[in-house]
């Protein structure tokens, strides 16, 4: 109880839980406005709650779409919990639980009838159109999420365990787990919404690897300097990152000297540029993008920490 309550106290708590509400609001306002009324089935938990309450609306039984989603969620839960982690677990838990309540948020707030003019079918009246609106909006909730060790649940979690377990690219996950979800939409759609599904499943795939390396790209900065001392110095005290330092020989002409490297966002690399061009400091710089980084790179260092990097 102590702990918990530790945790209530801290910013990260609390600016962690707006942006889990934020990103839950958006996907449920791309579910509830493209996804539902366009009749598609993304490879999503969504996806298939929609199969799943047509059919049982078909034999009889009255259940909306959005209970079926807390439902498959729930389950879902407990392998969160059990095979990701407890702050996984824990962050899913409360994302995957306010989806369905979110969706009833937006149909009572602007219900989709007042957007949609006579005759018109879905908002933009076009299942491609409907798809690419939803894909787009989806993926960028769920990298959000991803980024703060959290998801929107469902197929996420089942994402995340192969992920973590087979080292396999987050939205390559998505799209092999979405694609069988899909083609249980054959039970109530006709077979080009179907294809329409896997396509936009494809997409979402697609769509999720790039803005999760667009979120996490970093500048691997390898720089051979005989000033290397100053810029080991103004990337420790002044951008507070880490660096390495390697003893390396020239191939051409066997001078010996030092390379430093270091992983720096594109800002901080900018401000790296500045400093060696306003100091006149020379050297043979190359630098790379980076999409996944592990350990504690995302912590600034501090001065009095230690900060040398094997």
């Amino acid at each position: 109880m102590k702990n918990i309550l530790e945790i209530l106290k801290t910013w990260k708590f609390w600016k962690e839980l707006f942006i889990m509400t934020a990103g839950m609001t958006i996907a449920a306002a791309a579910v509830y406005y493209f996804l539902m009324p366009s009749k598609l089935v993304v490879g999503s938990i969504t996806g298939l709650s929609i199969v799943i309450g047509k059919l049982l609306n078909i034999a009889g039984i009255g259940i909306k779409v959005s209970q079926v989603i807390v439902i498959i969620n729930a389950i879902l839960l407990v392998l969160a919990w059990i095979l990701i982690g407890k702050e996984f677990g824990a962050k899913t838990v409360y994302t995957a639980l306010i989806l369905g309540p979110l969706v009833d948020f937006w149909e009572k707030v602007l219900p989709i009838d007042r957007l949609l003019e006579p005759g018109q079918m879905s908002l933009m009246n076009d299942p491609w159109f409907d798809l690419i609106c939803f894909v787009l909006i989806l993926s960028a909730s769920q990298t959000i999420l991803f980024h703060i060790n959290a998801s929107t649940g469902g197929l996420d979690i089942l994402a995340k365990i192969v992920n973590k377990y087979l080292h396999i690219e987050i939205g390559t996950s998505v799209s092999v787990a979405g694609a069988i979800i899909c083609c249980t939409a054959f039970a109530i759609n006709p077979f080009r919404l179907v294809v329409i599904g896997l396509i936009g499943t494809w997409i979402n795939g697609l769509a999720l690897d790039y803005f999760t390396a667009g979120l996490n790209r970093r500048k691997r900065v390898c720089i051979i300097s005989s000033q290397y001392e100053r810029l080991r110095k103004y990337i420790i005290e002044d951008l507070e990152r880490g660096c390495s330092l390697y003893n390396v020989t020239g191939g051409y002409n066997g001078h010996q000297n030092v390379e430093i490297q270091a992983l720096l966002t594109q800002d901080e690399f900018a401000h790296l540029m500045d400093y060696m061009k306003s100091n006149d400091i020379h050297g043979f710089i190359t630098a790379g993008n980076v999409s996944e980084i592990y350990g504690d790179w995302h912590k600034k260092t501090r001065k009095k920490k230690s900060l040398a990097q094997n």
